[in-house]
């Protein structure tokens, strides 16, 4: 079992910046693969930005060039700047654990980005 506890969410005026924060608890040496994923209201929910255990990096187009993955030992972040209103959504933390081949979430972190 992996436990996902996320930080950082918030207020933030268009153009300005945000840093989510996920720390990974529990079997973490099972997790291959850690990322962000979004979820606005009415939409579904989509992939931001993941990063494997060997640093490779994912973004999805509309976030390319703004927001940027890290990762380091068990915590995994997302530096996002220049925010815009279509950026507000519920942001979860994700980890992949390919064997037993299980998705682990976060409880969510609201992002609101005003214009």
């Amino acid at each position: 079992q992996v436990q996902l506890v996320e930080s950082g969410g918030g207020l933030v005026q268009a153009g300005g910046s945000l840093r989510l924060s996920c720390a990974a608890s529990g079997s973490i040496f099972s997790i291959n693969r850690m990322g962000w994923y979004r979820q606005a209201p009415g939409k579904q929910r989509e992939l931001v930005a993941v990063v494997t255990r060997s640093a490779v990096t994912n973004y999805a187009a509309s976030v390319k060039g703004r927001f940027t993955i890290s990762r380091d030992k068990n915590m995994v972040y997302l530096q996002m700047n220049s925010l815009k209103p279509d950026d507000t959504a519920v942001y979860y933390c994700n980890a992949y654990a390919m064997v037993p081949g299980i998705d682990y979430w976060g409880q969510g972190t609201q992002v609101t980005v005003s214009s």
